[in-house]
């Protein structure tokens, strides 16, 4: 059992009613979760509200409750604390709770629009190989050294970081690798970790459902950086227009990386194939098995950070070469009738243009590009025409259909998406709605040597429909697909 009152520091309470040296259970904010003794922490989500279930949380055992507005009604025998933020104390709480376990590892966070969990993955997969035990949270998954865990969100709640990096420090973990999203930022759940050090990939148009102004967006991923100690490092991305803003307010060691201006870790591509690339990293050559410019970006944001935590520069390079890509993230394969199917996890119109010129970049023009796209229902709106229009001005045809439609009609979806189609493009486009059959229309479409890009769910093995989640994998439907049409 807990100590309230350890639990408690460094939260801002305003009053405390009842008694805060007390024993507890547990810490959790789902009212559903609460048992005997537990804390209820009252937090104000997007779709409900944490005092609510105040009443409910009391009837199933909670003897202590969190919360930035008394209830109405006050009971005896429970502890009643008020603070100014619950989204703050209970990332505090969490950490406190658990030891505050991101003091004892080396924990960095990756934060940007796209490439966070291509760098966080394949920092895992460098710092394992060179021999550590290393921890990851992301988008795909979450590894604690061999054991393997599934990811629910980007950024998981403070409850869930700070459990699974005490796990981290159980099983000897020594670095682990941390996607930061704007949401994640946003809710504070990153509030208490101590981080040591923080990358900035990029910043393009995304989440702007959540946040009501680009400038809030960029400020918000701003603000990881403003939070870092003076003994953390910030490695950013100067050849995005934000990248020395992120820098700006920091009292972190500042680092940079490029590849068309000059920065502390510089790179230039000297070839680019489907198989790879070679690089001039700081004057040294490096063959990788990453594909595209972008992944060049990705490359120098990891050779940098390792960089940083202290490894060797040439051990560094041998083991780069050696990663292999993130599952959904330029994944491919090549048919026995010779079509190659890229799936690509890119749903913002930044990173499916970056695809498209990369694939653009690789093939020899004779070949067809046919793309598959969609966009996600209940999610920002203004990008569904830029997406639409992308594709179809950097492909030869384009297949706009379902992505994870959720709550929405995919057919308004796909009436928004065909909007941003200019004229002269109307011929190159197909519409879609049931995604499998769109995939299946571009393999039959698809010639030899010809190119299928499938894009917006890359990794995700489900596709969601009104609110139910059924088994969909991009990867599994078009090699299935494509073997069927061989016979």
């Amino acid at each position: 059992m807990k100590i309230l009152k350890d639990i408690l520091y460094k939260v801002a309470i305003e009053s405390v009613t009842g008694s805060t040296d007390i024993a507890i259970h547990k810490i959790d904010f789902d009212s559903r979760k609460i048992e005997e003794n537990d804390i209820f922490i009252a937090i104000r989500g997007t779709l409900s509200d944490g005092h609510d279930y105040i009443e409910k949380a009391i009837q199933l055992g909670a003897t202590v409750v969190i919360c930035d507005t008394l209830p109405s009604t006050i009971k005896n025998g429970i502890t009643y604390i008020k603070v100014k933020d619950t989204n703050t104390a209970l990332a505090f709480m969490a950490a406190n709770y658990f030891g505050n376990p991101s003091e004892k590892l080396k924990l960095v966070g990756v934060t940007g629009t796209n490439g966070k969990t291509t760098i966080a993955s394949l920092l895992f997969q460098l710092f394992q190989k060179a021999g550590f035990k290393v921890g990851l949270l992301s988008t795909v998954k979450i590894m604690v050294d061999e054991t393997e865990y599934k990811a629910t969100h980007t950024t998981p709640d403070s409850i869930t970081i700070n459990h699974y990096l005490n796990e981290m420090i159980e099983a000897g973990v020594t670095h682990c690798f941390m996607e930061v999203s704007s949401h994640g930022i946003h809710q504070k759940r990153t509030e208490a970790l101590r981080f040591v050090g923080g990358v900035f990939t990029n910043l393009s148009h995304d989440h702007l459902d959540y946040h009501p102004t680009f400038a809030e967006y960029r400020d918000v991923k701003k603000s990881f950086f403003d939070s870092l100690p003076k003994t953390a490092f910030a490695l950013s991305n100067i050849d995005d227009k934000n990248g020395t803003v992120m820098l700006q307010n920091t009292v972190a060691r500042k680092f940079t990386y490029a590849l068309k201006t000059y920065a502390d870790f510089k790179a230039q591509i000297l070839e680019s194939q489907l198989s790879g690339l070679l690089l001039k990293v700081n004057d040294n050559e490096v063959w990788v098995k990453l594909i595209g410019t972008f992944n060049a970006y990705n490359i120098l944001a990891i050779y940098g950070t390792a960089i940083e935590l202290g490894m060797d520069s040439l051990e560094a390079l041998r083991l780069l070469s050696d990663l292999e890509s993130v599952s959904g993230r330029f994944q491919y394969i090549v048919s026995e009738g010779n079509v190659t199917a890229i799936v690509d996890y890119a749903h913002t119109p930044d990173a499916l243009e970056n695809v498209l010129k990369t694939i653009g970049d690789i093939r020899t023009k004779n070949e067809q590009l046919i793309t598959v796209v969609g966009c996600g229902g209940n999610r920002d709106k203004a990008k569904r025409p830029i997406m639409a229009q992308i594709a179809a001005n950097l492909s030869d045809k384009a297949v706009l259909t379902s992505d994870n439609p959720r709550n929405e009609d995919p057919e308004v979806i796909l009436n928004e998406m065909e909007e941003g189609v200019e004229a002269h493009n109307y011929k190159k486009i197909l519409r879609i709605t049931d995604r499998k059959q769109a995939i299946k229309t571009a393999c039959q479409l698809a010639q030899p040597n010809d190119i299928i890009l499938i894009a917006g769910k890359g990794h995700e093995t489900y596709q969601e429909v009104n609110g139910v989640r059924h088994h969909f994998d991009d990867m599994e439907t078009v090699k299935e697909l494509l073997e069927q049409l061989r016979k």
